[in-house]
């Protein structure tokens, strides 16, 4: 919603709709889904492999991403609309988004490299080097998020607008051409995945007669589940990512603005799903929680006798 969809004074803050009204509750969602996960995680010492210190970066990103919905929220029905608080949450969304992708791209190359390099990979030189590259990936995010404060903006010019106003097209259509590449990478690294790990279930077959028929069992049975969660991932995440990245580069301002809601929420909405999908599925940061929940119920059940 743009302020020039707003009739009559331009100085009045516009009645609550029902799109803003879910704005402000899926931003919220996503705000204290991801706090728990990121506080879950800084607060525990031996969560420290290279796996969590991405599963951190994935997590303040969604959370950036939830902030950002709460202020477009606030800044639409709350106080006057301006110019510089449609940059401002346009600028905190793309940052987020971008954030949140190659965060994701990162999940994908550590698992394959942990299973390409079980044996050294999760050292302490590993760790360093997965913090650099996210130190590099939050400075990238941040300068590509600044372009619409930084003139890449069509508010002087509506007929340079995109489809997601108010950046122009030629920065949308690079966003999302960066987009595009980074999910076809990932897609790369999820099949490389798929290879090694068959490699892995054709070694453990050619030694199926040295193993117990139980055990032989248990390793296919836990081979079929590990490809059922990796579809699983690999669905959501190309039904999340990709139509607003065809859409950025093959629509135009003119476009209605139901197909940019239609493709964006679900870019936004992985925000909400990839806690589920990458964090709270992780059996140690679970394991944190229940520890945590037992303890807080404990204390409750001892706390009238004191």
């Amino acid at each position: 919603m743009n302020v020039s969809d707003v009739g009559g004074d331009e100085s009045l803050v516009p009645p609550l709709t029902v799109w803003g009204v879910a704005m402000c509750v899926s931003g919220t969602l996503i705000t204290t889904e991801n706090a728990i996960v990121v506080t879950t995680i800084l607060a525990t010492p031996s969560l420290r492999a290279p796996v969590f210190l991405l599963l951190i970066s994935l997590g303040l990103a969604d959370l950036l991403a939830g902030v950002a919905l709460i202020l477009r929220f606030l800044f639409l029905f709350c106080v006057e609309p301006s110019d510089w608080s449609e940059l401002l949450t346009s600028g905190v969304l793309v940052t987020s988004l971008t954030a949140s992708l190659c965060s994701l791209m990162g999940v994908a190359l550590d698992r394959y490299l942990s299973l390409s390099h079980a044996l050294t990979y999760g050292s302490s030189r590993s760790r360093r080097r997965a913090a650099v590259l996210l130190l590099l990936v939050w400075l990238g995010a941040c300068v590509i998020g600044a372009g619409p404060a930084m003139g890449w903006h069509c508010l002087g010019e509506p007929n340079s607008c995109s489809v997601a106003r108010p950046l122009t097209r030629t920065y949308l259509s690079l966003l999302c051409g960066g987009f595009l590449l980074v999910v076809m990478v990932t897609l790369q690294l999820y099949a490389g995945i798929c290879r090694v790990a068959r490699r892995h279930a054709h070694a453990i077959a050619t030694q199926r007669h040295f193993l117990p028929a139980s055990q032989s069992y248990a390793s296919k049975h836990s081979s079929g589940r590990g490809f059922s969660r990796l579809i699983l991932v690999l669905s959501v995440f190309v039904a999340c990512w990709m139509p607003f990245s065809l859409w950025g580069l093959l629509g135009d301002a003119s476009s209605p603005p139901l197909y940019t809601w239609a493709t964006l929420v679900p870019a936004a909405g992985s925000s909400l799903l990839n806690p589920i999908l990458y964090s709270l599925r992780n059996k140690d940061i679970r394991k944190v929680l229940v520890q945590c929940s037992n303890l807080k119920s404990s204390k409750r059940v001892t706390s009238p006798s004191a």
